[in-house]
């Protein structure tokens, strides 16, 4: 069928042709957002799931509806080998300035800017983050090198500007398993002032299912600060409709039996929807789209994600760690004992743990109960037995 017009869009981020199944969480942001803005008190958001589920998606739907509420909303993803103050300052600044649609600052913006100089002087050693204007550092404020303290005084001022303003500020952090605890914890401490102080700053981020466990490590008191709801695979009933509305739009659709076959490889994950759908579309000759035209595209979305999707993770590992997540894929879907692990590879648990520990910081496997092993790529494990399928490793 005609390319121009396959709704279906692949890729890391992008937005889907029906955003289906994700409403309770969209509410949850739209009321976190709507009561912070007016003064109420709030908790923030951390979503979790896997790779593949939609995350990146749903926090730009959340800044889009954050914007139209009011908010001045940034959007930021760490990085390994970034660090946090790194990553925040280039957007603060623009965000202070955005505060003022005048050309005079004022005094709260305006020493929100000098809190965010004094903040710099201890990432940048130069401390020129490119102000544009004559600005002396706050002095004893956000300059003591202690990222809990500084980051705190920081969110602190950013707050009370936005007030000043009678506006608000979402933070929005995608990728925050890569944060240190360091970093973390730093975060954690200065939501907590900001909720105390009833600021209208909100910090809405996204990460791999490891985030909930190592921001209660970080900070005891995390689980009262912030709501992580689960981005999981989508029921039947909405997976159907993430496939089935966006071709009605153009007068296209699958058969019964081509929905069952796209629902039963994907496993209902949203990125595998959006792959199975793109090509299926591409495959078809006119509509219905029926199991034959799925049955090829089942071949071609392999082929495509075994080159990219999986085959970008695969390449950041070294041997040994390639090996580890090959004895995980040998034993089958789901979590593993670490032990079981451990034993495929004919290997002492205390020996492979630092491999799983690097592993958990690559993020690609996480632990979903104490001992417990699991893929954080949905399907790697059949991928792993594709590209290495000699198995023992030799």
């Amino acid at each position: 069928m005609d390319s121009l017009r396959n709704p279906f869009s692949p890729g890391a981020g992008s937005p889907p042709p029906e955003l289906a199944g994700r409403k309770e969480i969209l509410d949850k942001a739209m009321l976190a957002l709507a009561r912070i803005r007016r003064g109420r008190a709030e908790k923030s958001l951390i979503l979790v799931g896997l790779r593949g589920v939609g995350k990146t998606v749903l926090l730009h739907r959340i800044s889009e509806m954050a914007e139209r509420d009011g908010y001045h909303a940034l959007m930021i993803e760490a990085q390994e080998g970034k660090n946090l103050p790194q990553l925040l300052i280039p957007y603060l600044r623009t965000l202070l300035y955005s505060l003022d649609s005048e050309k005079a600052l004022s005094s709260k913006v305006k020493r929100a800017l000098r809190v965010l100089k004094s903040f710099s002087i201890h990432v940048k050693p130069d401390g020129e983050i490119g102000f544009g204007i004559d600005l002396d550092p706050e002095r004893g404020v956000a300059d003591s090198g202690d990222l809990e303290a500084d980051l705190t005084q920081l969110f602190v001022a950013l707050g009370e500007a936005a007030r000043d303003r009678d506006t608000a500020i979402a933070i929005i952090v995608d990728e925050m398993q890569y944060l240190s605890e360091v970093e973390l914890g730093s975060l954690i401490m200065a939501v907590h002032k900001i909720s105390q102080k009833s600021l209208p700053l909100i910090l809405i981020g996204a990460g791999l299912p490891q985030l909930r466990g190592k921001a209660g490590n970080a900070k005891s008191y995390a689980e009262r600060l912030f709501d992580y709801p689960e981005v999981g695979q989508l029921s039947q009933e909405d997976a159907s409709i993430a496939l089935q509305e966006p071709v009605k739009e153009e007068g296209v659709e699958f058969t019964d039996d081509a929905l069952r076959k796209v629902l039963q490889v994907t496993c209902r994950y949203p990125y595998f929807l959006q792959q199975w759908g793109y090509n299926s579309w591409e495959i078809a000759e006119n509509s219905p789209i029926d199991r034959d035209a799925v049955q090829s595209a089942t071949e071609e979305s392999i082929a495509r994600l075994d080159k990219n999707f999986f085959r970008v993770r695969f390449d950041r590992l070294t041997p040994r760690e390639r090996e580890y997540l090959r004895a995980m894929a040998e034993l089958g879907d789901g979590a593993h004992r670490s032990g079981d692990i451990a034993a495929k590879l004919g290997k002492e648990v205390q020996s492979v743990a630092p491999l799983r520990n690097n592993l958990i910081r690559k993020g690609m496997i996480y632990s979903p109960a104490h001992g417990d092993t699991e893929f954080t790529v949905p399907l790697f494990g059949e991928f792993m037995k594709r590209i290495m399928p000699n198995y023992p490793v030799r």
